[in-house]
């Protein structure tokens, strides 16, 4: 169990992000930076060492490949993330699920920041800004992101098809032109018809986009772009929600870089949007 799951988001989800990168002695490094949160920045890289159960230089390495010039920026980040011990949880079970609710949706957005990585949101913007047409294909609870990504990209101007069919997905990334893009959400990057499709976009010579919460997963390997929004591992539960929420997020993120690329295209559609909206409001 964690000593500090309420503490350090940003750290925990850069850490976690990278977890399926990592080699054996690596990932017990990292479990070390994650179960010590906070309290990180009372140990020695001898310390991480021993707990981990390998070498110093080891424990070095994990933190280069976790992003970071070694321990001791792990250790300022774990020390600047570090937050006051939250309140016992209360006693009403509604509100104990509200406060972990919230805290798990606190987390997941704080996590964003820290694996979203701007120069790959931008290279995602410019292709959607190029593509003459866009498929968007997700299953299960990551369907309403991708309808909300569906309905933003379309809102500025992309020529956007969302199937909800799986076959009529795949059907529609393998038509594809090579200057096309195919959006695909998974929260785990290993659900078979989001990454079927995916694949099938590749092999049409389009760009895959890929918003996942991991680093490294069927669906990233496959894609042009891999826009990493998550990867915390939250409260059983909670954690596909939450995911939901940093998607979101990412979303957010993509179509304000797509609407500073095409700025008088997007207030056109924009504003076609908004006119389509005021006439179904009473």
């Amino acid at each position: 169990m964690e000593q500090n799951s309420t503490s350090g988001g940003r750290l925990s989800a850069q850490v976690r992000a990278k977890l399926p990168e990592l080699r054996d002695t690596e990932t017990r490094v990292a479990r070390v930076v994650l179960d010590q949160g906070a309290a990180l920045v009372h140990l020695s890289v001898s310390d991480v060492a021993a707990l981990a159960g390998t070498a110093p230089s080891t424990v070095v390495r994990a933190c280069q490949r976790l992003g970071f010039r070694g321990f001791q920026e792990v250790k300022i980040e774990a020390a600047r993330q570090a937050a006051p011990p939250p309140p016992p949880p209360p006693d009403d079970p509604a509100a104990r699920a509200l406060a972990e609710a919230v805290r798990a949706s606190r987390d997941a957005l704080d996590g964003v920041a820290a694996t979203l990585d701007p120069t790959v949101l931008s290279a995602a913007a410019d292709a959607f800004h190029a593509a003459p047409r866009v498929v968007v294909a997700a299953a299960g609870l990551s369907v309403a992101v991708a309808l909300d990504a569906a309905y933003r990209l379309r809102a500025l101007g992309c020529v956007v098809d969302a199937p909800a069919d799986p076959l009529t997905a795949q059907l529609a990334a393998a038509q594809l032109p090579p200057d096309g893009v195919c959006l695909a959400i998974s929260h785990t990057g290993a659900t078979r018809t989001t990454v079927d499709t995916a694949r099938r976009a590749r092999r049409a010579g389009a760009a895959v986009v890929a918003l996942t919460s991991y680093a490294r997963s069927p669906l990233s390997e496959t894609s042009t772009h891999v826009l990493v929004a998550g990867g915390q591992d939250l409260v059983f539960g909670l954690e596909t929600s939450a995911s939901r929420i940093a998607h979101l997020a990412a979303v957010d993120a993509l179509t304000h870089t797509l609407m500073a690329l095409r700025p008088e295209t997007a207030r056109h559609h924009l504003d076609l949007s908004a006119d389509i909206t005021a006439d179904h409001a009473y």
